[in-house]
């Protein structure tokens, strides 16, 4: 990431980092985020030793750990990790950024980020850097969103937001950068990952009104297996080949 991107995402994620919980840990987000969660566990090693990129305040940590697994999160944002500690203080949380991973070679069997990959600035050194800190035939699985139709407004929106100073947790512009499924391959292949695995997922977002919220996570099933391209999250999840 630049530096002034990177500066701009820590300065907006401490400040919100003691509301952050109330956005995704609460009502609707609670049920978004375990959705998307789900995703996740599915495709990593139960019981692993996972890496969280981009952790903010330990919530898919926790998930994980609370399935059989040890747990280490990465943010850039000091505000976001404290709080993480406080949520898993048996866990080890770390202030970094994905593009540049304080840890040793083959160090952990599992590596997750959510919502994040559309902030990172280099999105090649990320996972180089993915593929060096996880074991041979250890797991990586990302979501974030993805670029299609219905998300291609979205960065708009977040500019005039932040020009009308709507109060939101995530309503910023950040100049993320979304990826359709060619791209998502593309960057796994050429980073050395095998079992490449990209879909679409998630149809009932967080900033939904009920009822249409509670509505759209009735048919959220069936929209994420028959008509994925209503949906706006994309999934990868990959392998580093076995020695």
């Amino acid at each position: 990431m630049s530096g002034t991107k990177t500066d701009k995402i820590r300065k907006h994620y401490d400040t919100v980092a003691d509301t952050y919980d109330s956005h995704y840990d609460h009502h609707r987000g609670k049920t978004y985020h375990t959705h998307l969660s789900n995703h996740l566990m599915k495709a990593l090693p139960e019981g692993g030793n996972l890496l969280d990129i981009g952790c903010g305040t330990g919530l898919f940590v926790e998930k994980y750990i609370k399935n059989g697994g040890t747990g280490t999160g990465l943010d850039i944002s000091e505000g976001m990790v404290a709080k993480a500690r406080r949520r898993c203080p048996d866990c080890e949380f770390l202030v970094g950024t994905g593009e540049k991973l304080p840890f040793s070679d083959s160090s952990f069997n599992a590596v997750s980020s959510v919502l994040v990959f559309s902030y990172v600035r280099d999105p090649v050194a990320m996972l180089a850097e993915v593929h060096r800190v996880l074991e041979p035939g250890g797991s990586v699985a990302l979501l974030t969103l993805g670029k299609k139709l219905i998300t291609r407004g979205i960065p708009s929106l977040y500019k005039i937001g932040e020009k009308i100073k709507i109060k939101h947790v995530v309503m910023k512009d950040f100049g993320e950068h979304y990826y359709n499924e060619k791209e998502m391959y593309s960057l796994f292949d050429n980073a050395g990952f095998s079992d490449v695995n990209v879909k679409w997922c998630s149809f009932a977002h967080i900033d939904m009104i009920d009822p249409i919220f509670t509505l759209a996570t009735k048919v959220e099933p069936f929209v994420e297996k028959k008509v994925p391209q209503l949906a706006y999250n994309i999934f990868v999840s990959a392998k580093k080949t076995e020695d």
